[in-house]
């Protein structure tokens, strides 16, 4: 794939991304920020160009759609699309209407894109993005924490495992898996908060993990972004994109995020909640470096993870 058709891709991502013209300045925020730190390790294509470009209006969603002669690579834009919508709820009706606009200029047939859209909206229907009553047992490993005055080590070993799981849906071909890998983070802190005796709502969950500079929607982003870039993505439409088997780089965000946001819940939550958004960011980044290194440490069991599971586990784990 090349450069050009790279760019295009993400430009339809981030086209998607703001489609719903509901992203908060935080959430905007988050989105330049993950545009500048990937052009550091990609000078082409310039993510913070593109992003500039599509912000300001100075690409078209056409244009962009128009640089696309693969059927491919155009499906795979296309579940992009669908999977950065969806990602923070349903679909609204200026991110339908964006969706038909852009199956339209990508020349997709109904039977084309009818899989992706049945997927994503069964994992979106099923994923509960406010706090869950009980959370289910995560396969094959310790159950997610629901009840208080546990031992601080079962709580590590808890974040731990989730840790792992999200890490290994990486590694899955479906171009859906990465979207439960956001709910099963707000169950983690929703557990964890239930914990230290705090009930959280949808909407703080969501604050929280704003919070940290790794938003919703820039949090998918930044994994889509990394497999296209590093030619990790899995298939669309028959054609296989890079190759996904030890792909150390595109799970190393997933897991080493996880891993830390859950070991910044627990200290929020243990401390009364007294970190501000500047505290609670500073944190989170003195946290995701040594869960990077842990990454390598537990790749072998992330692998294996990902060998396990099922679309009806994964479809349970959301519920």
């Amino acid at each position: 794939m090349s450069s050009e058709q790279q760019g295009a891709i993400l430009a339809i991502a981030l086209f998607a991304a703001f489609a719903d013209g509901k992203k908060d300045d935080l959430e905007r925020e988050n989105i330049r920020r993950l545009a500048e730190s990937l052009a550091g390790d990609s000078q082409e294509p310039n993510l913070t160009r593109l992003y500039q470009d599509v912000l300001l209006k100075r690409i078209t969603l056409a244009s962009a759609a128009t640089s696309l002669t693969d059927s491919g690579e155009r499906q795979l834009a296309y579940e992009m699309a669908v999977c950065v919508c969806d990602v923070d709820g349903r679909k609204n009706d200026a991110e339908i209407r964006f969706l038909t606009e852009l199956k339209g200029l990508l020349e997709l047939a109904p039977r084309e894109t009818a899989e992706v859209e049945r997927e994503v909206e069964a994992i979106t229907d099923m994923v509960q993005y406010a706090a869950p009553a009980a959370p289910a047992p995560l396969p094959a490993g310790p159950a997610v924490i629901t009840v208080t005055n546990i031992p601080e080590a079962e709580l590590d070993k808890s974040i731990l495992n989730h840790a792992i799981l999200t890490g290994a849906l990486e590694l899955l071909p479906q171009s859906w898996a990465s979207l439960a890998i956001i709910p099963l983070q707000v169950k983690m802190v929703y557990s964890i908060g239930k914990v230290h005796g705090v009930d959280l709502d949808q909407g703080h969950i969501k604050e929280f993990i704003a919070a940290t500079g790794v938003g919703v929607t820039s949090q998918y982003l930044e994994k889509f972004c990394r497999k296209l870039l590093g030619g990790l993505l899995g298939k669309a439409a028959g054609k296989t994109f890079g190759t996904i088997g030890g792909a150390a780089t595109g799970i190393a965000f997933s897991f080493a995020t996880t891993y830390a946001l859950g070991q910044l819940a627990k200290r929020y939550y243990a401390g009364g909640r007294q970190m501000n958004t500047g505290v609670l960011r500073d944190t989170f980044q003195n946290l995701i470096g040594p869960a990077k290194q842990m990454q390598a440490q537990y790749l072998p069991q992330i692998q294996n993870k990902a060998e396990t599971l099922s679309v009806a586990q994964i479809m349970e784990l959301v519920r």
